[in-house]
């Protein structure tokens, strides 16, 4: 082993942060025998460095000055899992420039500015690494970077954000309302006081930007991909769901296309035979197609502070065997600029149509001609129990591949004519 030990920075110690000090505090001599190199905690960077924490850190760790961390030279490796675009990205800039090492689990600064960074840091003969920043637990970056290098990747389907499994799997099992199942899952830690990043599709779309770019090798950015959230699904969707055979899961896509990809999130109706269907509560999984290897799927924890230290701790060690043997052990990123992403409008996808509408002759012809004036094939139409009440029945609706433009304006149209109450539900078919 030698003798000099790799000091380490330490940016967070919240719920992540707190097990990546834990482990190294308490675990060294099994992690540095497996680094090859002592590993030491030297500085760790809070808010407030008087604040009661789960673990115990020596006091004389903990520091609220930035600079102590970017500007010891003597700090060879930053990690950052504090989270959140600035100052963060700064950071870790500041740290590249300067010639550190970084480990991060931010996957706001990789998906918006990761590019640069890795950029940069070729620049300056550093790596950065950011398992974390995608799956949590899940070797997703070191798949790809590794073990996938020698495919050409076609399309990653993935359900990358357990709140909204775990939301959809309850609404889905015990008939739960969106609001109720959400109350449940922040009871249960699964959620944040602000499910906002969640529900609304944010998370996903972050990390399938930071997916995109590795597999395909382009600058996807979250800007580009088209994000729709889980908030208008409700509890008799997933009766027709199952009826139909199909789950209700929100899916990130990507796939390749001559010159372009496609780069989606949205709420989808998954086969029941796909393995994304089967994943369950807070679980993670990611469905990977290459040329040469086929398909390929991933599944584990995906969010949480035990697995996502897991991920970075396993950095760390990865990083320190390459400082100590002198090499960049893993291949450095590229990325072409003169790919794209395809406009959702010209995705070509199924859909499915809920629709409240009056129960009256003529109504389903009407809607027939709507489809057909916009190039949309049925696939299936069901008319299912009438309110006497209102004097109004439920149709739904099934399509058989078609663009997305077409499908949405099939939509806007049946969602005008007159008998047509409201088109209560709309989704995409995986």
């Amino acid at each position: 082993m030698s003798a000099r030990p790799l000091n380490v920075g330490l940016i967070g110690l919240g719920t992540v942060g707190s097990q990546v000090a834990e482990r190294m505090l308490s675990w060294g001599p099994q992690l540095s025998r497996r680094a090859g190199v002592e590993l030491r905690l030297k500085k760790v960077l809070v808010r407030d460095v008087g604040k009661r924490r789960p673990i115990e850190v020596p006091s004389d760790l903990l520091t609220a000055d930035a600079s102590e961390l970017l500007e010891d030279s003597s700090i060879e490796v930053l990690i950052e899992v504090a989270g959140g675009d600035e100052p963060m990205r700064s950071y870790i800039e500041r740290a590249i420039q300067v010639g550190k090492h970084v480990i991060t689990a931010n996957k706001v600064v990789m998906a918006k500015h990761g590019p640069e960074l890795l950029d940069r840091a070729a620049d300056r003969n550093v790596d950065i690494y950011f398992e974390a920043a995608v799956g949590g637990g899940i070797p997703l970056i070191s798949t790809f970077r590794v073990d996938l290098q020698a495919n050409r990747i076609e399309r990653v389907s993935a359900v990358i954000n357990g709140t909204t499994n775990y939301v959809l799997g309850r609404m889905a099992s015990a008939g739960l309302t969106m609001a109720d199942a959400v109350r449940e899952a922040q009871e249960a830690g699964y959620a944040e006081a602000d499910p906002t990043d969640d529900i609304g599709g944010f998370d996903a779309t972050y990390k399938l930007a930071i997916l995109a770019s590795i597999a395909y090798e382009i600058k996807v950015r979250p800007r580009e991909i088209y994000r729709e959230g889980i908030d208008g699904i409700e509890p008799v969707d997933f009766r027709y769901a199952r009826e139909l055979g199909y789950a209700i899961k929100l899916v990130a896509h990507t796939q390749r296309h001559t010159g372009r990809v496609e780069a989606r999130v949205h709420p989808a109706m998954v086969p029941l035979d796909h393995p994304l269907a089967r994943v369950e509560g807070a679980e993670n999984a990611v469905f990977v197609e290459g040329d040469l290897v086929g398909q390929v799927l991933l599944v584990g924890q995906g969010a949480g502070g035990r697995p996502t230290a897991s991920a970075v701790v396993g950095d760390l060690i990865d990083l320190a065997r390459s400082i100590r043997r002198g090499v960049q052990s893993r291949p450095s990123f590229s990325f072409d600029d003169r790919v794209g992403v395809i406009p959702i409008g010209e995705v070509t996808t199924r859909a499915y149509y809920r629709l409240r509408v009056a129960d009256r002759a003529g109504v389903v012809a009407a809607i027939g001609q709507v489809f057909a004036e916009e190039g949309v094939s049925i696939s299936s139409f069901i008319q299912k129990d009438a309110w006497s009440h209102d004097q109004t029945a439920e149709l739904v609706v099934t399509t058989h591949p078609s663009l997305d433009a077409s499908l949405q304006r099939a939509r806007e149209r049946m969602a005008a004519l007159e008998p047509v109450h409201a088109v209560s539900s709309y989704l995409r078919v995986f």
